[in-house]
């Protein structure tokens, strides 16, 4: 067995796509347009996972049906996760472009987003956790994740 992808709907594929590519820094490997099923599948890879064979990616699948439909409830089916080369530049990053640090890294290890659609997503660092370091150490929780 081998893990293909997550797939999410999204309510705003705009807004999704300038979130998981523009700010998380995904790339867009595949699109397809179903007009029959009046919806779009969109297939997102972490640029070090996109190689000559990016069926061996591992995806994140966004599914944005055309018709209006309510989502609720993102954190139930669990989480998204990805590991980073540095936990504190990365949420630094993220933060310069608007986006919420839930859970801060304070441990130098594990961080928690979350997209426009309300799935969360944790940051996980690379091999061993960074040292504590400011404002992060000192940052709280905010809202859930």
């Amino acid at each position: 067995m081998k893990y293909l992808h997550t797939m999410v709907r999204v309510k705003d594929l705009e807004s999704a796509l300038d979130f998981y590519c523009n700010k998380l820094g995904l790339k867009q490997v595949k699109r397809s347009d179903y007009e029959n099923g009046r919806f779009t599948l969109i297939f997102l890879a972490a640029p070090q996972d996109i190689n000559e064979d990016t069926t061996n990616a591992p995806f994140l699948e966004l599914t944005y049906n055309w018709d209006p439909e309510e989502y609720e409830g993102g954190r139930n089916f669990g989480h998204l996760a990805y590991e980073v080369g540095n936990i504190y530049q990365t949420c630094q990053d993220l933060q310069d472009k608007g986006v919420t640090i839930l859970r801060p890294p304070r441990d130098g290890h594990m961080a928690f987003i979350k997209s426009p659609d309300g799935i969360s997503i944790e940051l996980l660092q690379k091999g061993s956790a960074l040292p504590p370091q400011e404002p992060w150490n000192s940052m709280k929780n905010t809202g859930s994740w």
